[in-house]
């Protein structure tokens, strides 16, 4: 039972991160001398430095979401869809966002200026900036936009380099480099980052979606996530046959090379140090340890080449847990029991953005 509760909360948390690095890189902005700041963050101002007025809570978003952003005729882009975890009934919601171009200049409008800015667009269209622009509007600290993936710049970055796995990568330097040396790409594939414009749809493990016959709906995405081992041959009907990213870590990745998709990218979410120790066997085709610590039977081949892996930046899960979420900092340490996750508190978040459209859940399951 325990050992379910803990693949339960991974996967929540894996998820919920997922969101705010896609969120993160939709401003497309890597202003690197923002977040490199470690004194930046404070909780109580917003991205300008001036203090929230009462119609904020206590982590910077909007109280009354639906009246300032019902001001305007809106009307949301993104599909209603439903995002899956594994093993977690109260919480299986796909999450749709809009990913915009690089020269995107929406960030601090407001929802009456987006009324106007996007009104030729069609509905279900795919509009630049306009989540990231929601985003603001609801958490005006939505302004220090990261890279989704680890570069050979990593030991720059002060918001990771204090702390240890999942929040940062202290003492993981070494590893990371020599796996960063070999797989020499930072970013997503030429022709998606070409889109000026790009839908991404995140899609977990449950069962949510059997029988909706959804799949056709979720291919249409630019982009397609999906976490661990959720499994897609069989269930193309409902789950589609498309994926983008497959983000996972060793005990969730798929231990048979031919359950793998052939076009996408492999995608890192470490948890604790083993995990970039185990990466680093996956890249250079090296014997997996079976006694560095895992928890249960891990992967011993992925069927990548090394310019297919990437790393996800853990400033999106610090971000995640301590800025958007509120859990207990505890030094940066990864807790034991409970506090490590809030589910009540992560739905609450989940509900925020659900509410302001900037994401949508399809069976209203959040």
């Amino acid at each position: 039972m325990g050992l379910l509760v803990f693949v339960r909360n991974l996967l929540l948390a894996l998820c919920l991160f997922l969101v705010l690095g896609f969120l993160y890189y939709s401003a497309w902005k890597l202003h690197f001398f923002q977040w490199e700041d470690s004194n930046s963050v404070v909780l109580s101002f917003d991205s300008a430095g001036q203090t929230l007025g009462s119609e904020y809570d206590r982590l910077g978003f909007l109280l009354k979401l639906d009246s300032k952003l019902s001001s305007g005729p809106l009307r949301t882009a993104v599909l209603s869809l439903d995002c899956m975890l594994e093993s977690l009934e109260e919480l299986k919601t796909l999450l749709i966002l809009h990913l915009p171009p690089r020269e995107s200049k929406v960030i601090g409008s407001r929802p009456v200026e987006l009324a106007t800015k996007y009104a030729n667009f069609s509905e279900g269209a795919c509009k630049p900036g306009y989540a990231s622009a929601l985003m603001t509007a609801i958490f005006p600290r939505f302004s220090k936009p990261a890279p989704m993936f680890l570069d050979d710049s990593f030991r720059k970055w002060a918001r990771i380099r204090e702390f240890v796995p999942p929040f940062g990568i202290k003492g993981q330097d070494n590893l990371i480099k020599a796996i960063l040396s070999v797989t020499k790409q930072y970013r997503l594939t030429p022709a998606l980052d070409s889109l000026s414009c790009r839908r991404c749809i995140i899609v977990g493990n449950g069962g949510v979606l059997a029988n909706k016959s959804l799949g056709s709906r979720i291919d249409d995405y630019d982009i397609v996530v999906r976490l661990n081992s959720a499994p897609v041959k069989g269930f193309e009907k409902d789950v589609g046959s498309k994926t983008t990213l497959r983000i996972t870590y060793p005990e969730g990745a798929m231990q048979r090379p031919e359950q793998y998709e052939r076009d996408s990218l492999f995608v890192l979410a470490g948890f604790k140090w083993q995990d970039f120790k185990w990466l680093k066997y996956i890249v250079y085709k090296e014997r997996v340890s079976a006694s560095d610590g895992f928890w249960k039977s891990v992967a011993t081949r992925v069927p990548k080449e090394p310019p297919e892996i990437r790393i996800l930046n853990p400033y999106f899960i610090q971000e995640a847990a301590f800025t958007l979420i509120g859990l207990p900092f505890n030094n940066g340490l990864m807790g034991r029991g409970s506090w490590t996750h809030n589910i009540q508190r992560e739905k609450e978040f989940l509900r925020k953005l659900v509410k302001a459209r900037v994401i949508t859940d399809l069976t209203s399951g959040i």
